[in-house]
């Protein structure tokens, strides 16, 4: 089909864009051949005329279908040219959130500007061992591929990573080196990565600094190269560095930095160790202040000063070359305010003692004359003499700037050289894979020297990009057998060759160089003259002649030719280096200058690590002819020809993988898209000419059966054939006639560009008829289906409607007539009461009316009465008032009148006063006065008592004349009351009479008044009866309805309680799953810790026993294991070590172990002897107490105590002795092989095994003593406790008498009597800790009352508080209460049962054990008194068994065929055989009566050697056949069943609950092997472990092939093309797992762990981690991968998952809990397929995605990619409402799911049934030496 027939109406095309440079636009009519314009409509709706050019006549590029925008491969896309890139990487950044994009061979990313969550270790585990085109585009899977193509092709490899200044370029390296070093899987050595990334902070101080586009932008170009050995695992790296901007120390545009070290030292320079730098702020310094803008927003130069010190202390600089760093440093910062002073033209000088210069000189070490002097003069040397020249001031400058930059760039390598050192290994490199970090493509507005050197470094990698690709794609064409036509594309070389060449730009930049008065000007003229006109990429500027123009591969750059000699040559006075050199106290000054005179050839520059890029080039003084002196002279541009070329010549030697990092934006705004500068950096960075030399072949590329999947809806029946190949043929060249437009390769077809597109069309169009024609029958069976359904309900409606309306019409006849009846009496009541009520108004308002006039005009006629008498009142109340006021005038007049008159008067009075005559006038006539008086008082006196007298007489004659008197009064008193008597009764009488008529008036009025009140009382009591009842049904009714409230009140607390309580269940439940997750994870690295030590300590026998002559070493690596475990069991003797010690010498080696630990053992039992010795002595001493108090007299048992202590005291010597002869042993054994042998790796651990031997025996020691003390303290305080008074005290004495005398030993007697002294203190001790503990129980006792008497107050306050409060309230109140009382009593019950049955078990422990000792003691004393009667008595206590003819089931074996045993019914047992022939757990049940015949003979030996053999023994075989499922399913299940019987058979009341007595019967009588029984647990949680790897390892390779690539339901999901890395085909090859795949290995795992007699309980286990397995899996890889998130194959999932739940009810383990794990994937399928628009969709996600965490929503609706036209994409608006709506979300950030991850395990007790003495032992499992009891 020709390109001009795809422009038709409604196509969409790109046209350019000013602003956005591509814009989408539709065109409205047919293009037709010979149009001059094109008729078209933007996006945004307005219509616009394109015109073509009418020379080309070349129409816009079309636009691909809305289905391959967004591809991860921007070859897959149809129409390959710039816009389709740019919209491709736009929507893909934009739109779906994702950075990495392929474009061929190329991977481009896009700097976010925001830190991403996908670069986690998940991520990393997710792409390792991944096909590359199996994944979406990201760094690690560039890095994958190049890791697997080394592993493959042993081929080195190469990762290209160049970009723009800020692009991300060395983040991009980091990654892929981090990727490196955790898939190499070497965990010792993946440090080096630690340490590349530990060079980073000091890398960017020295080499990093702030541009106009980028504040941290690389001023240097690195290639690291990472070193892997023969297994592909990191041992070093090595860094090379290009092309360091050395002119950046001396000068800086505008709004740049220096380097950043130097701002970083100014920050720094308050600090006391920099004082000696003498530095201050970055503006005093010359090198710092030239760009105006010190300082980086959001940077602290302090702190990254530490930063930047830290990273030199890890690369292993020290402290003191740290600090000459920085002197140097400072150094040259001072140098760059050195001034100079002209003395003429020709010459300048110093100022004496410059200060700049002073310090620079001190801190270099170097005299200070010398290097003013040759700051201002230079050394010429001629044939035959020298001359000494003095400078100008501008050469003297520029001198000086010139040392500085040589400075600088020495000390960058010397620090690269020692990054070097600190990266190197020991260990040869067998490959490498190289990271090139590199600048891209620069053009500025002023393009100086170093832009040139690198657009020429950027040229050469473009030229070998070009290369590679032309290569691969020749290669494809050629596998394929396509006809290979030559493609045109960009070729560089002349550009290079206009660089490089002879008489190139550099060559003659290098020959102007050596001329003595060359300039840039005149090497300008030379370019023009040279290649002006001759070379169509050289240009000259129209404005300028001091410049010129380059056409290179990406644009136009235009070079100023200013400082381009002076860079090149770079030259630097051999003088000035040599007063450095000689600087001799400073060090390191000498060392950056060490190897200036040597030459470095590219040979050397390769093996050193380091290019000579930035080496300044020193003239010598003296003439040395020869190569030496030509190669010293090198410019810097020669040097980078050649470093450049080294570069080269190593990418060609390996692999190159491409990663080009492209800028976004000039802001650094996160996820902000700038056309412009897109488009700019994909020209530059060769991206569109991949695309272009794709798009000029056959870009798009199909398999067969792709195509036929894909394009199976365009065939006919006929059309399709068993023979793939053929049908594709026969239907494209039916659909495309032009047969040039696609070629048939061998496996796949090759299409132009734009075939694709117009197959695509084409398809869609089948599938638009095919869904119009569904769409149009669909629509008319339910139109017809809803017509039918209204015109059945219209009819029905309509009968019910017309019965009704006629019933109402009868019953509105029968209303009419009885309303006309009611109306007519109703309307005569109306009227009559009408008429009724108008007349009694009428009345009443006269009444009122009358009565109201009458009041009014008697109201007026009273308030004129009222007026008259108030205005009475008020006039004489005003006259009297001004009465008063002036009457009390004239009163204040008279009183100040009469005040002033007084006032005078008293003047004068008091003048007259002060004269003496006048006081004596005063006295005499006082004295007269006094005279006078005295005499008439005496007078009175006189006169006073004859009066007296006179009054005497009269009273006395008064008082009889009174008494005369009142008798007569008296008498007519009593004849006056008579009469009054008799009146009064009349009166009386009358008043009664009165009285009575008015009381009766009174009774008869308060009668009616009474009746009155009553009829009122009578109607109020009705009332209020009425109301009261209202009011009782009200209230009857509000206590139904607090009932009912309280009802549900205390139904809604119960319910929440109960929910509390289930979720606090939960949560415990939670909290027990993790704690015991860790436990398993460490019991899980315990394991793989011991299997590396296993495997170290076989490496090591192994190369300690490589044979000498005449010498050979067995191995006893079995004798080692058996060892393991004794530690696990508390029943040990010293019998035993006796054995271990008389066994040859070749194997006393593997049981030190064993030794070391049994003598750990026995200081423990030493220690618990001792304390068990100190409880004897306490009770002793309470005896003695109880004695002495109740005086009581005991026969004394002296002497059978004395020889049992005796006996123990010769028993414990004995087996310290046994201790000390198999230490020395040991120690003989260990210090014999110090021979040449202890060498090898294994010697330090004998010699610390050794040591902590003698620590063991020192501690042995020392308890023995202690002891003997104790034993010393027990005889003394047997002798106190005997009474003073006992007549037996010489028999006492006479004992201890005999028992002294045989303590021959003084030391002895002396230890006895210390004993006796520490006895006493001992008891003074006890006393006080006895009357301390009595006062700490009285303490308790009382703060036990006091705790009761707050109890009680706050249940009075409660009381109280519930009292006040509401009914309501008070009930809930008080259930609140109780709840919490009933909790909390609860909860102290719960702990004081589980310490009552810690308590027990913890006694019965002691019972057992002490039951055994107690054993022992009468066993050693009945030897002891005894001896001859021991002969027919058993060793042990132990109960002789009744003899039955019955199988006891216990089943007895030799000691020495114990290894038989275990090699025949576990090291050589085939689980298959035993599986199918055996009953289930047959040799668990074997073991288990083995151990109890052991524990019937009371054998501890026998059992422990047992047990860890049986141990050993499993390990053992799982460690020989571990990835054998059946074998670890054998040894899982026969471990739990031996678990279980070590339980059912302990004789504890909780295992024994489902026994037979028979089987009771059959429960362990002498042992408790409950730490036998964790110990076995911890083995099982270990193989469950490593069963649930085995299955993983089986499973994973199956998972993503059948749930998500393998089409379940064929048809569903068509192919979408894709570009050159080629996904895995998703239809069903031979070799390719299905989901029936899956479900068969399901049936087979569920077969054999059934067959095995594996508990249900652990087979739902292994089930549901399976089915977490399965799950994790595929949504991690349905997260990562961008073409299965579709809505078809999200019905492909649903149907997978739902065959999986069908398994799982076939299987009877839907209550497994494996559904629950699924429910992840569940929700990611759903979320695929349900609608993504509205508002309510977001709402409906949101709660149906509870599994998924916020990450992976988003992850999913980013990644949804349409498959076919008629689904649409997720707007980015709605991907923002999921996210607001999930912001309060609190869930993992993390994306992947845990794959890795195992559930915790258990092992629920399950007793068996099976009788013990009913099993049988088959012949073939070889065990005949066992005999059955």
């Amino acid at each position: 089909m020709a390109a001009s027939e795809l422009y038709t109406k409604f196509a969409r095309i790109w046209i350019p864009d000013p602003e956005e440079v591509w814009k989408s636009a539709e065109l409205l009519k047919d293009y037709k051949p010979g149009d001059k314009v094109l008729h078209l409509r933007l996006e945004e709706g307005k219509d616009l005329e394109y015109c073509l050019d009418p020379k080309t006549k070349e129409l816009p590029p079309l636009r691909n279908p809305d289905i391959l925008v967004g591809e991860n491969d921007l070859t897959a896309l149809s129409y390959l040219h710039e816009p389709a890139v740019l919209h491709n990487l736009k929507v893909r950044f934009i739109d779906s959130k994702l950075i990495y994009t392929y474009c061929g061979i190329v991977l481009v990313a896009i700097n976010p500007y925001e830190q991403l969550p996908i670069y986690g270790e998940d991520i990393i585990n997710a792409y390792s061992g991944q096909n590359m085109g199996d994944m979406d585009p990201h760094i690690f899977a560039v890095a994958e591929e190049a890791y697997k193509q080394m592993a493959r092709d042993e081929r080195n490899q190469s990762i290209i990573v160049s970009g723009e200044s800020g692009a991300g370029k060395t983040v991009s390296a980091k990654y892929a080196m981090r990727y490196f070093a955790t898939v190499s899987g070497s965990a010792s050595e993946a440090n080096v990565e630690e340490k590349v990334l530990a060079s980073n902070p000091i890398m960017e101080s020295i080499g990093n600094a702030k541009t106009t586009r980028n504040d941290n932008s690389s001023r240097f170009g690195k290639y690291i190269e990472i070193g892997f050995d023969k297994r592909y695992r990191i041992i070093g790296a090595n860094m090379r560095t290009y092309l360091l901007e050395k002119s950046r120390v001396v000068f800086q545009a505008e709004e740049e930095r220096n380097y950043h070290i130097f701002y970083q030292l100014c920050a720094s320079a308050a600090l006391s160790e920099f004082k000696t730098l003498r530095l201050g702020n970055a503006n005093y310094f010359h090198y710092t202040k030239q760009g105006g803008n010190p300082v980086i927003d959001g940077i602290d130069d302090a702190k990254e000063m530490v930063n930047t010190r830290q990273a030199c202390t890890l690369l292993g600089i020290s402290d003191s070359y740290q600090m000459g760093i920085f002197r140097i440093l400072a150094g040259i910062l001072h140098l760059g305010n050195v001034g100079f002073t002209s003395r003429d033209s020709d010459s300048c000088t110093i100022p004496p003692k410059h200060e700049p210069l002073t310090i620079f000189c001190d801190l270099m070490g170097v005299e200070y004359e010398e290097m003013s002097h040759w700051l201002c003069h230079r050394k010429l040397a001629t044939a035959t003499e020298t001359y000494i020249k003095p400078i100008s001031k501008l050469q003297a400058i520029n001198a000086r700037d010139a040392l500085a930059k040589h400075i600088y760039a020495n000390l960058f390598n010397w620090i690269v050289n020692h990054v070097n050192k600190a990266l190197h290994s020991a260990v040869k490199q067998h490959s490498f894979i190289g990271v090139l970090d590199i600048y891209g493509f620069e053009t500025f507005e002023i393009n100086s020297f170093e832009q040139f050197c690198i657009n020429y470094a950027n040229e050469k990698l473009q030229q070998q990009f070009n290369m590679h690709v032309f290569k691969l794609e020749q290669e494809e064409y050629m596998k394929e057998q396509i006809p290979w036509t030559l493609i045109d594309f960009y070729d560089n070389q002349p550009c290079i060759n206009l660089i490089e060449a002879k008489m190139g730009i550099l060559d003659l930049l290098d020959e102007e160089c050596k001329m003595p008065k060359g300039s840039d000007g005149s090497w300008a003229q030379k370019l023009y003259n040279t290649h002006l006109n001759k070379c169509a990429l050289f240009e000259k500027p129209r404005m300028s002649n001091k410049a010129f123009i380059i056409q290179h591969f990406a644009d136009k750059v235009e070079y100023q030719c200013e400082g381009f000699l002076e860079k090149n040559k770079d030259t630097v006075y051999e003088e000035q280096i040599k007063v450095l050199k000689s600087s001799k106290k400073f060090k390191l000054l000498p060392e950056l200058f060490r190897d200036e005179g040597k030459v470095l050839s590219p040979t050397s520059a390769t093996t050193s690590g380091r290019t000579p890029l930035s080496r300044t080039v020193v003239k010598p003084a003296k003439t040395r002819p020869g190569q030496a002196s030509k190669e010293h002279k090198k410019t810097v541009g020669h040097q980078f020809r050649n470093s450049l070329h080294l570069l080269m010549e190593t990418l060609n030697a390996t692999t190159p993988h491409y990663v080009r990092c492209i800028k976004p934006n000039d802001f650094k705004f996160p996820f902000t898209f700038d056309e412009k500068r897109a488009v700019q950096q994909l020209r530059a960075c060769g991206v569109l000419e991949t695309i272009r030399i794709s798009a000029a072949g056959f870009p798009s590329r199909w398999t067969y059966q792709e195509f036929f999947s894909r394009y199976r809806v365009l065939m006919k029946q006929k059309d399709v054939l068993s023979d793939r190949k053929q049908t594709c043929k026969n239907v494209l060249e039916k659909l495309i006639l032009d047969k040039d437009k696609y070629q048939f390769g061998k496996t796949k077809i090759f299409f132009r560009a734009g075939q694709v597109a117009y197959l695509e069309k084409i398809r869609a169009d089948k599938l638009r008829a095919a869904c119009i024609r569904i769409q149009k029958t669909i629509r008319g069976w339910l139109m017809r289906k809803k017509y039918l359904r209204m015109r059945k309900a219209a009819i029905t409606i309509q009968r019910y409607v017309r019965g009704y309306q006629a019933r109402c019409y009868v019953k509105f006849l029968r209303r009419t007539r009885a309303a006309t009846i009611i109306q007519k009496f109703q309307r005569m009541y109306v009227v009559r009461k009408r008429y009724q009520r108008m007349q009694a108004v009428t009345i009443a308002l006269q009444s009122l009316l009358r009565g109201y006039m009458a009041r009014n005009k008697y109201q007026q006629m009273l308030r004129e009465h009222k007026a008259i008498i108030i205005q009475k009142r008020m006039r004489g109340w005003l006259a009297r008032v001004h009465y008063h006021r002036s009457l009390k005038a004239i009163v204040y007049l008279q009183c100040c009148y009469r005040r002033m008159m007084a006032k005078r008067e008293l003047k004068k009075l008091k003048i007259e006063a002060r004269s003496v005559e006048r006081y004596k006038k005063l006295n005499i006539g006082m004295e007269n006065k006094i005279m006078q008086l005295q005499r008439k008082i005496d007078e009175q006196n006189k006169e006073y008592k004859s009066l007296l007298e006179k009054l005497t007489s009269l009273e006395n004659t008064y008082s009889s004349e009174t008494e005369k008197l009142r008798n007569d009064v008296e008498r007519l008193r009593v004849s006056e009351e008579e009469a009054k008597n008799a009146t009064n009764r009349v009166l009386s009488l009358q008043d009664e009479v009165a009285k009575l008529r008015k009381d009766l008036q009174r009774t008869q009025s308060e009668k009616k008044t009474i009746e009155e009140w009553a009829d009122k009382y009578k109607l109020e009591n009705e009332q209020l009866v009425s109301e009261l009842k209202e009011q009782n049904t009200l209230l009857k009714n509000e206590k139904e309805e607090l009932n009912r409230r309280i009802c549900d009140q205390a139904k809604e607390f119960t319910e929440t309680m109960e929910k509390k309580l289930a979720e606090e269940t939960k949560q415990l439940e939670l909290d027990l799953n993790d704690e015991r997750l860790r436990y398993q994870n460490l019991l899980n690295e315990f394991s793989r810790l011991e299997e590396r030590y296993d495997d170290l300590k076989d490496e090591m026998n192994f190369m300690v026993s490589i044979p000498k002559p005449g010498h050979k070493r067995t191995d006893s690596t079995h004798s080692s294991n058996e060892s393991e475990y004794t530690f696990s069991s508390e029943i040990t003797e010293a019998d035993d070590l006796p054995l271990r010690t008389e066994e040859p010498s070749e194997k006393k080696t593997p049981l030190d172990m064993s030794l070391f630990l049994k003598l750990q053992k026995r200081v423990t039992e030493l220690e618990q002897e001792k304390q068990s010795l100190q409880d004897e002595l306490d009770r002793k001493e309470e005896q003695a107490l109880r004695a002495k108090t109740r005086e009581e007299e005991r026969p004394p048992m002296r002497g059978a105590e004395l020889e049992y202590e005796s006996l123990k005291r010769q028993e414990l010597e004995s087996e310290n002795k046994k201790l000390k002869n198999e230490l020395n042993e040991l120690q003989k054994a260990l210090m014999e092989k110090s021979s040449p042998e202890v060498t090898a790796p294994g010697a330090p651990a004998y010699r610390v095994l050794l040591d902590q031997l003698t620590s063991v025996s020192e501690e042995l020691e020392v308890r023995k003593e202690e002891v003997l003390i104790l034993r010393s303290q027990l005889v003394s305080q047997k002798e106190a406790i005997q009474p003073k008074e006992d007549k037996n005290t010489m028999t006492d004495s006479t004992i201890l008498l005999e028992d002294v005398q045989k303590m021959k030993d003084k030391g002895e007697i002396a230890q006895a009597y210390i004993g006796l002294k520490e006895t006493n203190r001992l008891l003074e001790s006890q006393l006080q800790s006895q009357k301390k503990t009595h006062e700490n129980e009285l303490e308790a006792l009382r703060g036990e009352i006091q705790s009761l008497k707050e109890e009680n107050n706050r249940q009075q306050q409660l009381l109280a508080q519930n009292l006040q409060l509401p009914p309501e309230a008070r009930i809930e109140a008080s259930l609140q209460h109780e709840i919490t009382r009933l909790t909390n009593e609860n909860l102290d019950l719960m702990e004081q049962l589980e310490k009552q049955d810690k308590t027990v078990r913890k006694l019965k422990k002691q019972l057992k054990v002490f039951a055994k000792k107690i054993g022992e003691l009468e066993v050693g004393q009945m030897e002891n008194i005894s001896p001859g009667q021991i002969i027919d008595e058993p060793i042990r206590p132990v109960n002789i068994p009744r003899k039955e003819k019955d199988f006891q089931g216990m089943l007895e074996y030799k000691k020495e065929d114990e290894p038989k045993l275990i090699k025949n019914l576990i090291l050589d047992l085939k689980p298959r055989g035993v599986a199918v022939n055996l009953i289930p757990g047959l040799p668990a049940y074997i073991l288990f009566m083995c151990v109890r015949h052991a524990d019937y003979l009371n054998d501890d030996q026998k059992v422990r050697s047992l047990l860890t053999s049986t141990i050993n023994g499993i390990k053992k075989i799982l460690k020989k056949r571990g990835d054998d499922f059946e074998t670890v399913s054998f040894w899982l299940s026969n471990t739990c069943r031996f678990l279980h019987c070590l339980k059912q058979y302990s004789g504890e009341e909780g295992f024994m609950k489902n026994n037979t007595p028979r089987q009771n019967e059959h429960c362990l009588t002498n042992f408790d092997l409950a730490e036998y029984r964790q110990v076995l647990s911890d083995l099982a949680i270990q193989i469950y472990q490593q069963l649930v790897r085995v299955l993983e390892n089986i499973l994973q390779p199956m998972i993503v092939s059948g749930m998500l690539e393998h089409e379940t339901i064929q048809g569903v999901s068509g192919v979408k093309p894709t570009g050159l890395r080629k996904r895995t085909s998703s239809i069903a090859d031979e070799g390719t797992y299905t989901l029936d795949s899956i479900i068969r290995q399901l049936n087979t795992f569920h077969s054999v762990m059934c067959q095995h007699g594996m508990d249900p309980e652990l087979i739902k286990q292994v089930v549901k981690q399976m089915f977490y397995i399965v799950g994790a899996v595929t949504l991690n890889n349905l997260l990562l991968r961008k073409d299965m998130c579709s809505w078809s194959k999200g019905m492909q999932i649903r149907y997978n998952v739902s065959q999986l739940e069908e398994w799982l009810r076939d299987k009877n383990l839907m209550n497994s809990g494996a559904k629950e794990t699924l429910e992840p994937l569940i929700q990611a399928a759903q979320l695929l397929q349900v609608k993504k628009k509205t508002d309510e969709d977001a709402e409906a996600i949101c709660s149906m995605c509870n599994a998924l965490t916020t990450a992976q929503i988003v992850k999913v609706l980013n990644l949804y990619t349409p498959v076919n036209e008629f689904e649409e994409r997720v707007l980015v608006s709605f991907i923002r409402t999921i996210q607001m709506r999930l912001r309060d979300r609190k869930d993992s950030p993390q994306l992947l799911m845990d794959a890795k991850h195992i559930f915790p395990v258990t092992f629920p007790f399950n007793p068996s049934s099976l009788a013990l003495e009913t099993i049988q032992i088959p012949a073939s499992l070889g065990l005949g030496f066992i005999l059955r009891v």
